[in-house]
């Protein structure tokens, strides 16, 4: 099932490929969007691999308290970890719990040994009270898939 997937994909994208503008050339858009599809599918291959599984240690807590912000300020919060895997660590994807928080992506995969940082910003604008944020985190891990990461921050007026 898996090759027949990234089979599909793969020849949707050689088609893609053939694709021209009306000057002759490929667009730099169409050629953006080929290079995220095979990103894509060869981290989706890394998920599916259970014999590239690697683990990844949190350097820090997954709970963050920020404090007090007042209504307005944009909060930036950070996550620390480390592939303490023996294969490369490929992140698919990260996740918000709502549109008012905005996770950033690595995109390199990390060597063993290797640290990296998940990042995210959340504009307090409109959120007065206490807010509870969640990111997930979708990685080639082991035991677990999906990791959690949570941060709480009360705004003020």
């Amino acid at each position: 099932m898996k090759r027949i997937l990234v089979t599909t994909v793969l020849a949707g994208l050689l088609i893609s490929c053939k694709s021209v503008d009306k000057k002759g050339n490929a667009s730099s858009e169409q050629d953006t969007r080929i290079q995220d599809s095979i990103r894509y599918a060869e981290k989706q291959k890394a998920m599916n691999d259970t014999a590239n599984y690697t683990s990844l240690t949190w350097l820090d807590s997954t709970y963050l308290d920020m404090g007090k912000v007042k209504e307005g300020q944009v909060v930036e919060v950070s996550y620390r970890f480390k592939n303490s895997g023996t294969k490369p660590l490929v992140i698919l994807d990260v996740t918000a719990s709502c549109g008012c928080t905005v996770p950033e992506k690595p995109e390199q995969p990390f060597a063993p040994g290797e640290e990296g940082v998940i990042k995210a910003k959340f504009d307090s604008k409109g959120r007065p009270g206490e807010n509870r944020k969640h990111i997930s985190v979708d990685a080639n891990t082991n035991p677990t898939r999906s990791h959690s990461l949570d941060f709480r921050v009360e705004v003020t007026n």
